[in-house]
């Protein structure tokens, strides 16, 4: 049985740091992205914006817990950097029985 590499994020957002509850949905909104709903008179449109979690396979464990592949470890690392003083996180390296390894996309390049 192959085992693959894969790494665990787990963060933890300190509220009292950000200057609004606007700043701390931007956090979340440009992590795993949001869906917009705008009402017109002529009619409802629902759309979606991305978050840097759609533009890679990942596996949401819990609330602030998800696994990626290790080749997208350093683009989490990036924007969890950028927040690093309203954020803390930890990344783990886990390894992965190919039935959990299944869970991330198979388009994607596991270490």
């Amino acid at each position: 049985m192959a085992i693959r590499k894969a790494v665990l994020v787990t963060f933890s957002v300190r509220s009292n740091m950000f200057d609004s509850d606007y700043e701390r949905n931007k956090f979340y909104r440009g992590l795993y992205g949001w869906r917009q709903k705008i009402r017109k008179s002529y009619g409802e449109y629902e759309y979606y914006k991305d978050g840097l979690l759609d533009e890679m396979p990942f596996v949401k464990v819990d609330k602030s817990l998800f696994i990626i592949s290790c080749s997208n470890m350093l683009r989490i690392k990036e924007y969890m950097d950028a927040w690093r003083r309203k954020v803390e996180y930890n990344i783990f390296e886990v390894l992965l029985t190919p039935e959990q390894a299944r869970l991330l996309k198979k388009n994607d390049v596991m270490d």
